[in-house]
């Protein structure tokens, strides 16, 4: 199952931001996740269906795209660590380039049903212009292994089974 928002953005694998009028789109190479943050103007519609990555609605503050989110499954996890929250959640992203090839993530998550106040992270991601979002299929590179006590290992040589 994908992680949900806003843990999908903090995966170490490659994202891509597309600016397109009215949209910016973010292709996340983990489990070919995409985001569609609409900064044409529209308010955050009315009781939005709940998914993993929300419904996000965003504008420009200078050099800042602000992403307002809400409307995540609460089975999702809006911090490592805490399984689930409430409809109550919403999350704001302050994304912008720091230097030239370095993106500031500043993320925001207020649930007043799982935390006493706001909780803010921030996460820095190196742009590398000759890289491509890849397709990731978990199952066909999968290097799990199990020790011999029976617990989850790492092995580049082990394949799964056909």
């Amino acid at each position: 199952m994908p992680p949900g928002l806003p843990a999908s953005m903090q995966w170490p694998y490659p994202i891509e931001f597309l600016f397109t009028p009215g949209r910016v789109t973010i292709l996340i190479e983990s489990d070919h996740l995409v985001r569609r943050i609409y900064t044409d103007g529209r308010p955050m519609p009315k009781d939005p269906d709940a998914t993993y990555q929300g419904t996000s609605t965003g504008h420009w503050e200078g050099d800042t795209l602000v992403v307002e989110t809400e409307a995540i499954l609460s089975s999702t996890s809006p911090l490592e660590g805490i399984a689930g929250h409430s409809a109550k959640l919403r999350i704001t992203e302050r994304i912008r380039l720091v230097q030239p090839d370095l993106l500031a993530i500043t993320t925001t998550r207020v649930d007043p049903e799982v935390f006493v106040e706001p909780y803010t992270t921030t996460f820095y991601y190196q742009r590398h212009r000759d890289w491509q979002i890849m397709e990731y299929v978990c199952e066909q590179n999968n290097h799990d292994a199990l020790n011999a006590q029976g617990k989850p290992a790492f092995s580049l040589s082990h394949a799964p089974e056909k």
